[in-house]
């Protein structure tokens, strides 16, 4: 049985850093695209940050700069160290999961992904 587990969530102040981790299992291949999604209150969810099985990385515009993805391979983990957060970076938090690989176009569109976590909730304060 497939899982993630995100981890790393939590409340800061504006101009904080918290670092997301994004832990799955199950997978009988370490061949994933990965992603992470995040829904604000009364907004859609929307694609943050991704890698494909290539490795090709990409960001939200409103996170290029600030946030950074990385993934360990070995521990099949991906990693969001999230910078300079804002009141506007508040949201849950989700990681993704495809099996196999995704077009590098499509990193950050949610139809890609089959596997999804639970979530974790990140807030920050003005």
């Amino acid at each position: 049985q497939v899982q993630l587990v995100e981890s790393g969530g939590g409340s800061v102040q504006a101009g904080g850093s918290l670092r997301l981790s994004c832990a799955a299992s199950g997978y009988s291949s370490s061949r994933l695209s990965m992603a992470w999604f995040r829904q604000a209150p009364g907004k859609e969810r929307e694609g943050v940050a991704g890698i494909n099985s290539n490795g090709y990385t990409k960001y939200a515009d409103s996170v290029k700069g600030r946030f950074t993805l990385s993934k360990d391979k070995d521990k099949n983990t991906l990693y969001l160290e999230m910078n300079s957060l804002k009141p506007e970076d508040t949201a849950m938090y989700y990681c993704a999961a495809a099996r196999g690989w995704v077009l590098a176009t499509d990193i950050l569109r949610q139809s890609e992904y089959t596997d999804w976590g639970q979530g974790t909730q990140v807030t920050v304060s003005s």
